[in-house]
């Protein structure tokens, strides 16, 4: 169970795991402000501001929370809605109600699965661990520790398999396989086109300052990469030049080379040459806010059905979540009674501590199958 549905989302009050997505030439973004604010524990104590069997949350346990999901916020430039903190009580009050119904078994499977996440996600971005560690620490709040910051990870790997047994799923291969082979799911199983091509980039900023480099010093960079063209061209080796040539931040892990669609967030002048070439031709010079490209175009996928190996996980995740979108509600409905939780801070006393199923409009086709990893 690789991908956390959207509700069991909108349970976890952040996505601790968002760190990872920093690449390793990507700045992380800072806390500092964060990091800088006084502690009101320190200050006032660290009150309760609910309670019930099973759950407990704390003034600071809050607190941070709200903090964390306002930097989320801000990270994508969106403004913070008006109901934060009611709405970070309640995803921590459900968060702990399911989370106390794990067995030890599923606790310890939340953790594999979490220890396996940081290890794939560790090869895929060709990251060390003393690189991981820097990063993760960059996304730190509030005093928070590490150990804090993986028991949060683990805790919402854990949360699917508790509902999993909780709403008694049986989602069977034969559900997934007719999922995979049923005609109104093609659009979301479709592999898009794709090109792998090798690019050498002599860049037009500087890497310290990033202000753009003087005329004289542009026009020597224009030269030098006309040059390496006429040789790539003659025939040298594309990747070896850009490996001592290429001034991309990635050529050392990648060598210079790329795999995406059309779609993918690339710098649209690199994609749109990509795409117009032809296998084993060598582009023109391009010019991007980066600075000077030449392209070698190695192979160009067609579009198609993904491989039904490659993407069961994900069509199970996604049949998963239609059975938690249905039942989850009622069931943490039936926690909180059951739970006789209390809240106890008087601005939060009437919180309304139900959830509703996300609707779709009426005719929305469903929602597509998580997509494989790449």
């Amino acid at each position: 169970m690789k991908n956390i549905s959207q509700l069991v989302v909108l349970l976890c009050v952040v996505a601790p795991m968002a760190a990872f997505s920093v690449t390793p030439d990507m700045s992380a973004p800072t806390n500092s402000a964060a990091k800088s604010a006084p502690s009101l524990d320190a200050l006032f104590g660290d009150s309760v501001v609910a309670k019930g069997k099973g759950v407990e949350v704390k003034r600071n346990e809050l607190d941070s929370a709200v903090v964390k999901l306002k930097a989320m916020a801000a990270a994508q430039n969106m403004p913070a809605p008006s109901d934060l903190e009611p709405q970070a009580l309640k995803r921590l009050i459900i968060q702990q109600l399911i989370l106390s119904k794990a067995t030890p078994d599923e606790k310890a499977k939340g953790k594999t699965n979490f220890e396996e996440r940081i290890a794939k996600l560790k090869a895929d971005n060709h990251v060390t661990d003393e690189e991981f560690d820097k990063r993760i620490s960059m996304n730190l709040f509030g005093g928070e520790t590490r150990e804090h910051w993986n028991q949060q990870n683990i805790d919402q790997m854990t949360i699917p398999i508790v509902l999993e047994r909780e709403l008694k799923m049986n989602i069977t291969d034969a559900d997934v396989k007719a999922f995979y082979d049923s005609p109104t799911n093609i659009a979301s199983l479709e592999q898009p086109e794709t090109v792998r091509v090798s690019h050498i980039l002599l860049m037009t900023t500087d890497p310290e300052t990033h202000e753009q480099l003087a005329a004289d010093k542009k026009a020597a960079k224009h030269k030098q990469l006309e040059d390496l063209l006429k040789r790539a061209r003659a025939g040298e080796d594309f990747t070896k030049l850009a490996d001592q040539y290429s001034e991309d931040p990635g050529v050392k892990q990648n060598h210079g080379e790329y795999k995406f669609s059309r779609t993918d967030n690339f710098v649209e002048e690199f994609k749109t040459t990509a795409f117009s070439l032809t296998n084993g031709q060598v582009s023109d010079i391009i010019t991007s806010q980066f600075g000077y490209h030449i392209l070698k175009l190695s192979e160009k996928i067609p579009a198609k059905k993904v491989d039904f190996d490659k993407v069961k996980e994900g069509i199970k995740d996604h049949l998963m979540q239609q059975v938690i979108q249905k039942d989850l509600p009622d069931y943490s409905k039936k926690l909180i009674k059951d739970a006789n939780v209390e809240i106890l801070d008087d601005k939060l006393k009437n919180l309304d501590l139900t959830i509703d199923a996300p609707k779709e409009p009426d005719g929305a086709a469903p929602a597509p199958a998580p997509a494989p990893a790449k």
